[in-house]
């Protein structure tokens, strides 16, 4: 017979529970296991990556800039006066002279200005030939009027000798002897103010001549000048090269007022090329450094000329002066406006641990870049310091030794993983 026996059920009970709770562990200590597992490394093919192994040893320092060629010296030429284009005669890409007539303007208002300042010049002349032969006329009265008082003064003093000689004698009365003397030092006194009046006379012709004279000769300058406004309306090249194309060109018909551009001379023989380099990479440029000027037809050395202190969309201009080579481009391949690739030379480096620069590496940064494990077959990310950087190349501070292979290319879609299979 079977006896019930009392605590069975409630070690089922805790049976149970002991259970529950092994399987509630292992289910929470697997969860926590896999969320602690690195998610797999991604695969990324080895032919599509750019790699570079850092080196030891000599490095350029070079920045470069794309820019085009110009002429060293260029001259302007403008419409002096206001006119309207007649004729063209030259067309831009022809080589003129310094005297080439480039083009013919017309001014109806400079023609009628100048038919007025030749009419007043001639006026001008009349009237001072007028003045001068009434001012001759007026002399040769004085002179005359002179010549008559002197004979009156000498006959009269003749007379007053004689009277008062025979009133010496008792032969004429004392009382006229004495008024043929006072007759004769009357006309004696008016031949001295008739004598001065000539020589006043003669001063004052002199000034009124030279007011007429100033006269006629700003009326001749005036002439000059538009005779020179007219001549100038044949615009000449005034400058030996080649006429350029202007920005915006002058058609036949077409009024231009005075200082308008009508032409642009240059000297294709004499240029120089303009590159534009990037505000963040000027800053180690200086005047004299070598430059070597890509013109895709050959290569041409140069010295940095100039560097222009103003920023123009996040670029800064650098001319450099063309030096030249025998190797270099033929002079009739080179022309204005050219296209060319510039790279300068900052600095050499003797001894630096290099690398090919990053897509997103810049000077002096800190970045994270992918190195090869020795086998090839993965590769971790490290952080690596920057130092000086070039056109290709850039100096390893930190985190990186001679012989590393590195991943240059851009890996931002890689951000999230610290390791990569490379296939």
């Amino acid at each position: 017979m079977d006896i019930p026996r009392k605590d069975a059920s409630k070690k089922r009970l805790i049976r149970r529970i002991a259970i529950g709770v092994v399987v509630i562990a292992a289910v929470v200590g697997t969860s926590l296991g896999v969320s602690r597992l690195k998610p797999a490394a991604p695969g990324v093919d080895l032919s599509v990556v750019w790699r570079d192994t850092v080196k030891r040893g000599p490095m350029t320092r070079e920045v470069r800039g794309l820019g085009t060629l110009v002429p060293e010296e260029t001259m302007l030429v403008p419409a002096t006066t206001e006119g309207r284009v007649q004729r063209i005669l030259i067309r831009p890409g022809t080589p003129v002279k310094a005297d080439s007539v480039v083009m013919i303007l017309t001014s109806p208002e400079l023609e009628t200005d100048l038919l007025n300042a030749e009419y007043a010049l001639k006026a001008a002349e009349a009237d001072y030939a007028n003045l001068k032969v009434t001012l001759q006329k007026l002399q040769l009265d004085m002179k005359s009027t002179v010549a008559q008082v002197g004979a009156d003064f000498n006959t009269s003093k003749l007379q007053a000798d004689r009277d008062a000689a025979l009133a010496k004698e008792g032969l004429f009365s004392e009382v006229d002897a004495k008024i043929s003397a006072v007759k004769s030092q009357e006309l004696g006194n008016r031949l001295d103010i008739e004598k001065e009046r000539i020589n006043i006379s003669a001063s004052a012709e002199e000034a009124q001549l030279a007011s007429q004279k100033v006269k006629v000769d700003q009326l001749r300058g005036q002439l000059n000048l538009k005779k020179g406004q007219v001549e100038q309306l044949k615009v000449k090249a005034g400058f030996d090269g080649v006429l350029q194309q202007l920005p915006t060109p002058v058609e036949v018909g077409q009024k231009v007022p005075a200082g308008t551009p009508l032409g642009k001379i240059a000297q294709p023989s004499k240029l120089k090329a303009e590159l534009k380099i990037a505000e963040t990479q000027v800053k180690d440029v200086t005047i004299g450094q070598h430059a070597v000027i890509d013109t895709r037809n050959g290569l041409i050395e140069g010295r940095v000329s100039r560097i222009d202190p103003s920023i123009l969309n996040g670029t800064v201009t650098v001319d450099v002066a063309l030096l030249p080579t025998k190797d270099g481009p033929a002079s009739n391949v080179l022309r204005p406006d050219l296209s060319v690739d510039g790279t300068i030379e900052l600095e050499r480096l003797n001894d630096v641990v290099f690398v090919g620069r990053p897509v997103f590496g810049q000077q002096d940064s800190t970045v994270q870049l992918f190195k090869l494990e020795p086998d090839g077959k993965y590769a971790n990310k490290v952080k690596v310091v920057l130092g000086r950087s070039s056109v290709n190349t850039i100096e390893i501070k930190d985190g990186l030794k001679v012989g590393d292979q590195v991943i240059l290319s851009d890996m931002s879609a890689y951000d999230s993983y610290d390791r990569i299979k490379l296939n």
